[in-house]
């Protein structure tokens, strides 16, 4: 397992944002947590069927304001389900749940273990984590960042209308739903240096990485 082609980058045409890209094994990711902001909502609002937008810390409806924040431009934008699916740019898909067993089966993990639920695999996460604790708090177990996906802590939005613990852990939202409330995610904690595999309701605000089509 190596990482392959640091330093390649994507201009999203939407809003001018500059990515970061690696591959990946087969797959093209990008390497920082998407950005695009149409608008954007209080951690109060939620909806499982409306697309909203949540920048971590931020409780006003100004974009401007939002893309100001020190927390915009380090983690990105926090996506319910019905965001995260459409905010992808051209070229570029929400990964679906299937995709991201492919890239943890790169990084080490058997068959067996990426199709179950809970923490899975042995040090899979930290290979995803970026290194050290500038972002990340201390023990950030296991991260090497060996895969170049630079994982970062940009916590969460969750459904009593708060913002969850930036810097312990991260969600990242896959395209597939498991019902009609639920869709699987991946998430990554500081004390784990596997992954997580599970599911939960769609009004939830996560992180977004986008992978080429």
């Amino acid at each position: 397992m190596g990482k392959i082609n640091i330093g390649n980058y994507f201009i999203d045409p939407r809003d001018g944002t500059r990515y970061k890209t690696v591959k990946i094994g087969n797959q093209i990711w990008m390497a920082e947590n998407l950005k695009y902001l149409p608008s954007v909502s209080p951690s109060s609002v939620g909806s499982v069927t409306d697309p909203l937008y949540y920048v971590y810390g931020y409780q006003g409806t100004d974009v401007l304001a939002a893309k100001a924040t020190d927390n915009y431009k380090t983690y990105g934008v926090l996506y319910n389900w019905e965001a995260a699916k459409a905010s992808c740019p051209k070229g570029w898909h929400l990964p679906s749940d299937t995709e991201y067993k492919t890239l943890e089966m790169y990084l080490g993990m058997t068959q067996a273990q990426a199709n179950a639920t809970s923490w899975r695999g042995t040090d899979e996460g930290g290979k995803l984590k970026e290194a050290g604790t500038t972002h990340w708090i201390s023990p950030n177990t296991g991260a090497t960042n060996s895969s170049g996906f630079t994982a970062l802590p940009a916590g969460s939005r969750i459904t009593d209308g708060s913002f969850l613990t930036i810097g312990s852990h991260t969600y990242f939202w896959s395209s597939s739903a498991s019902s009609s409330s639920l869709a699987w995610l991946r998430y990554l904690n500081t004390s784990y240096s596997t992954v997580y595999r599970g599911d939960i309701g769609k009004a939830y605000g996560f992180s977004v990485r986008c992978l080429r089509d």
